[in-house]
């Protein structure tokens, strides 16, 4: 697979420090639900297996997320590094939205990712399940946006 010539930094090698950056990055990313910023972290030809859906290239990516982010409104991701080695992470996370009849979940998956050496993302294969809940069993509460510094993560809100 190509990369693109950016360079995404950290890059691969990882080190555990870089590697609980790398995914805090991507959370952050994630989190501005901003589908054209978050395709730049992969490669022009990143591979995807999102639930039962596969995609191939950034177009592919920002679309995907366009139609995300119009049906998961009021998106709050927390990711938490699960593993890692020289060029790949493994990532549990957990988000919570709503659809537009108000009805809100939590999402949990799991993700592999593969990165080349410009630390652009060349494969991301998630699994995810939705969990209807009460809005009072909410527990993402910042405003939309980046999750600020002092909120807990995944394992400190025991999810």
């Amino acid at each position: 697979m190509s990369s693109s010539s950016s360079n995404r930094p950290p890059r691969p090698p990882f080190t555990r420090d870089a590697a609980v950056q790398k995914v805090r990055m991507a959370e952050n990313a994630w989190n501005t639900r901003e589908p054209e910023r978050v395709s730049l972290a992969y490669t022009s030809d990143s591979v995807w297996r999102n639930r039962a859906e596969f995609l191939a290239g950034r177009e592919a990516i920002v679309a995907f997320l366009r139609r995300k982010w119009a049906r998961e409104l009021d998106y709050r991701l927390i990711k938490e590094l699960w593993a890692f080695g020289d060029d790949r992470l493994s990532v549990r996370f957990a988000y919570e939205w709503r659809d537009d009849s108000g009805h809100w979940f939590r999402s949990y998956g799991n993700e592999n990712w593969e990165f080349d050496a410009a630390g652009l993302m060349r494969r991301r294969l998630a699994s995810i399940n939705d969990l209807p809940i009460r809005e009072a069993e909410r527990k993402y509460h910042w405003p939309l946006g980046p999750r600020p510094a002092d909120h807990p993560s995944l394992s400190d809100l025991g999810l």
